[in-house]
């Protein structure tokens, strides 16, 4: 389904999509693409399908203005591959497994009529039922709680994302040394916001999102996300005090937990070390219990859950931003 030109002789906008063996949420999310209340020749669909095994490629030259393959080499160059061949003077992204609404597009381009936006970001939705999946939409509603705080932010999410043209390939894009799906983004959103330009955030921009459906699968997912924003902490090391994304308590929680598990080798020598670190995780379980009681107002059982689930986020994401300081080191 080509997509037909402007009426000033092109698009206005321009979505890229990453693509690696999506072939079960690509089709969703180019129809969803189809389906927005922007008339479709006044933007354009690009998928890179990154070196995938499987039918995304053929589902994208259904679905997409363009279709690019390259060997597998990480969303990160795909997308900057795909950015280069846009022709709209916004560049927005989305991911393979995400529905954006009908009035995404309308709404992440909405903010732009202020000239002094160089990006926006939107907001997730998710339909899953699973409990793991809704205890991660809740902590992204409270993350977007603190984000409206915020006139400005310096978190831009990948999975709905736009950029001004020029400002995305003048700053040469995202990062391309991160190789996988993880905190490309907020390198770029940082270094994006200390060069001085204005991101902010709309939550009416909605995309639905398939969340991990398992707690096993959430955990190995918080693990590297601490890995690699270790490896971003390294290049912004003022944002681990404190950013417009990350709750305080949050970044608190994963500090004493990384105190706590790097005492517990030592109560094995010194038993009487033993009660520190327990008193430290029981502190963590304690300050998890303000997220626990707004959660539950919304569904009790993500409440309930939360004050272990956090604990083990905590413990997780620790591990992960240790083995991160440690390969730093090295």
């Amino acid at each position: 389904m080509a997509g037909q030109s402007g009426d000033e002789g092109g698009p206005l906008y321009s979505v890229v999509i990453p693509a690696y063996n999506a072939e079960n949420t690509l089709g969703a999310c180019l129809k969803a693409l189809a389906a927005q209340s922007v008339p479709r020749g006044r933007f354009e669909i690009i998928v890179v399908d990154d070196g995938s095994g499987d039918r995304t490629g053929d589902i994208a030259r259904i679905g997409a203005d363009l279709c690019l393959r390259q060997d597998n080499a990480g969303p990160a160059t795909a997308r900057n591959r795909g950015a280069a061949a846009t022709k709209g003077a916004i560049i927005l992204f989305t991911d393979s497994d995400c529905e954006p609404t009908g009035d995404w597009l309308m709404q992440m381009t909405k903010p732009f009529a202020d000239p002094e936006v160089a990006g926006v970001k939107g907001a997730y939705l998710t339909r899953q039922r699973e409990l793991a999946a809704r205890f991660a939409q809740a902590e992204f509603a409270d993350r977007y709680q603190l984000l409206l705080k915020s006139r400005y932010i310096d978190m831009v999410d990948t999975y709905s994302a736009a950029f001004r043209r020029e400002v995305f390939l003048e700053a040469n894009g995202f990062d391309q040394g991160f190789s996988t799906a993880n905190n490309e983004d907020t390198e770029l959103s940082y270094r994006l916001s200390a060069q001085g330009f204005k991101l902010v955030f709309n939550p009416r921009a909605l995309v639905y999102h398939r969340h991990p459906a398992s707690f096993a699968k959430y955990l190995r997912t918080k693990f590297w996300r601490g890995y690699w924003r270790m490896v971003v902490y390294r290049l912004f090391p003022e944002k681990a005090l404190k950013d417009t994304y990350t709750p305080l308590v949050l970044k608190a929680q994963t500090a004493a937990t990384a105190l706590a598990l790097a005492l517990f080798p030592l109560a094995a020598l010194w038993p009487g070390l033993l009660a520190a670190p327990l008193l430290i995780l029981a502190g963590v379980l304690a300050s998890s219990l303000p997220f626990a009681a707004r959660a539950f107002r919304v569904d009790a059982a993500v409440g309930l859950v939360s004050p272990l689930a956090i604990l083990a986020r905590s413990v997780v994401f620790a591990l992960g931003s240790l083995y991160g300081l440690a390969r730093s080191w090295r």
